[in-house]
């Protein structure tokens, strides 16, 4: 048999965390974050990282893992949670995976699976001084099919695919491979039918975060870190550079956070809705302790 673990997806700010935490209570579970920006030290009020005090005791993995200043696949991200998984397993407890990326889970859990090529920093240096169209014109010109998936404005994933198809002589979707999961998955999706519901839970959590000093985590990662990719492809810190200079207003920049976080979770409900497997709790109707009691039920059936 298939070893059971717990994956709980939806957009951004459906309440993944809060229920990942309350399910880890109650089964004797542990927690890993499968979320692009949480990996990332220092993005803590931007990424909605739980604090120490909000997780409870509850053991979180998968956070805090890696530096701004270094690209991270999600390839790297499956070989480092998989052991995670395991090791929650040998010990008896319940694996409880929770975060909005949806490449990483289709890398760590579904039927995807992506080429294991070491980054090579000169090779990544030479391509950054490129703008970004230049560089999308060149993974046209090497993989048509992997340019077709990725905006071309972002130049973290497109260096990364490039770097692939370099690296192995071949376009990266011809040497991305099926798999089967190692797992029973039982997949639980929040989110509402209700869009305006979701998105003033959006814009609630963005005004939160600007009261809990996101403009000054911006301000001091830019001081640090300069015009960093990861930084200026990440929503919450991207919108507030242009007032960090001095080019914006804050009011104008929260209203581009607000908005791209819409768009984000707009994409997130889309990738997730193709997941034929995904139990979808609607939050508006159900609360947290029903969800809870729910999927606690389905686990132990």
């Amino acid at each position: 048999m298939k070893r059971q673990i717990i994956a709980i997806a939806g957009p951004s700010a459906s309440g993944k965390t809060d229920l990942s935490i309350e399910l880890a209570k109650e089964l004797n579970g542990e927690i890993i974050s499968v979320d692009s920006r949480q990996i990332y030290k220092g993005l803590d009020i931007g990424s909605a990282k739980p604090s120490m005090e909000e997780r409870q005791g509850i053991a979180h993995y998968m956070t805090d893992i890696t530096e701004v200043t270094e690209q991270y696949s999600a390839a790297e991200y499956s070989d480092e949670a998989k052991p995670i998984i395991e090791k929650i397993l040998s010990e008896g407890k319940v694996p409880i995976l929770a975060g909005g990326t949806g490449l990483y889970y289709r890398v760590m859990l579904q039927d995807f699976d992506l080429p294991r090529v070491p980054p090579d920093r000169e090779l990544r240096a030479e391509l950054e001084k490129k703008s970004s169209s230049n560089l999308y014109a060149m993974l046209e010109k090497y993989d048509k099919i992997s340019a077709e998936k990725i905006h071309y404005n972002n130049k973290v994933k497109i260096i990364r695919a490039l770097e692939v198809c370099i690296k192995t002589g071949k376009p990266m979707s011809s040497v991305q491979k099926k798999k089967t999961s190692d797992y029973e998955i039982l997949w639980a999706g929040l989110n509402s039918e209700d869009r305006d519901f979701i998105y003033q839970r959006i814009n609630s959590r963005v005004d939160i975060m600007i009261e809990k000093g996101l403009v000054k985590e911006a301000e001091t990662l830019f001081n640090k870190y300069g015009e960093n990719n990861i930084l200026l492809n990440t929503i919450g810190y991207q919108e507030l550079y242009p007032y960090i200079k001095g080019e914006n207003t804050l009011e104008e920049s929260v209203r581009m956070i607000k908005q791209n976080t819409r768009r984000y979770a707009k994409r997130q409900i889309s990738w997730f809705k193709a997941n034929q497997d995904m139990n979808w709790f609607d939050i508006k109707q159900y609360s947290k302790e029903q969800i809870k009691d729910i999927i606690i039920k389905k686990y132990k059936e």
